[in-house]
């Protein structure tokens, strides 16, 4: 999973390089990652107004969100290319290349999370953050074609795409891209109908991780366990998490704290 197309050279990928900047080149995927981060925050600001509740609390949030994602997006890359990352631990662009989208939807909700908890907030923000995470990772999800990372399996189809070695492959990154440009607009939709809070969000959860395990089949990933690959069994858990658990929480809680003082 660690991006190893970003390591050897400028061979790889439809247009890894926007544009040459005095002699500095601007890669395409670190320019359109910054794109989502922005538009993505942007949204979000616009949704936080609409709500009436853009305040300084709105800023740390989003705050924790964005620092939260990018821990998230790399620590699952790292824990399970260790020994690739320790072989190559004096080449600073092993450390920096690879992120998961999966692992930073999840860091940055832990992000949310733990920043709710300190500045004593009990609201969800769900559902203003779930337009602007969606057209965000729709946004990312460019980048990653250009750059040529995340890319799928060989193909017949005619929209099959070269990205370096004279293969044609599934273009599995605008297949993202697109899904989650739907389910931007969905969510502007639904969020006109009033949802409770969090709801958008959980839907839009259920909605990426349900795709994100279809797809993974005609992914280039290595399979783990009972023929999938990790990433399919993560999204397995984040769906049953999101159908089952989200929301429920503090009645957990409740029952666990019952039975240990019954046991």
């Amino acid at each position: 999973m660690i991006d190893e197309h970003l390591i050897p050279g400028d061979d790889w990928g439809v247009y890894p390089y926007l544009f040459n900047f005095f002699g500095i080149k601007i890669p395409s995927y670190g320019t359109f990652m910054l794109l989502a981060i922005v538009v993505g925050s942007y949204i979000y600001y616009l949704e936080a107004r609409k709500n009436k509740s853009a305040n300084e609390n709105t800023f740390y949030i989003a705050l924790a969100a964005i620092v939260g994602g990018a821990i998230g997006a790399k620590l699952p890359i790292w824990i399970l290319n260790y020994k690739f990352i320790l072989a190559n631990i004096t080449n600073p662009m092993v450390i920096l290349s690879g992120r998961t989208i999966t692992g930073g939807l999840i860091g940055g909700m832990i992000g949310v999370f733990i920043a709710k908890k300190h500045l004593k907030l009990k609201e969800r923000k769900g559902n203003l953050f779930a337009p602007a995470i969606a057209l965000g990772v729709a946004i990312g999800r460019i980048g990653c074609f250009l750059r040529g990372c995340c890319y799928g399996k060989p193909t017949t189809l005619p929209w099959g795409v070269d990205f370096g070695d004279k293969i044609l492959r599934h273009p599995t990154q605008i297949y993202e891209s697109i899904f989650m440009l739907i389910m931007f607009f969905y969510l502007l939709y639904a969020k006109r109908q009033n949802p409770k809070p969090g709801e958008l969000f959980r839907q839009l959860m259920i909605s990426y991780f349900t795709f994100r395990f279809f797809i993974e089949f005609i992914r280039i990933e290595k399979v783990i366990l009972f023929g999938l690959t990790f990433f399919q069994i993560f999204s397995l858990i984040c769906v049953i998490y999101f159908v089952i658990f989200f929301n429920r929480e503090k009645e957990i809680f409740r029952n666990c704290l019952k039975l240990i003082k019954k046991y």
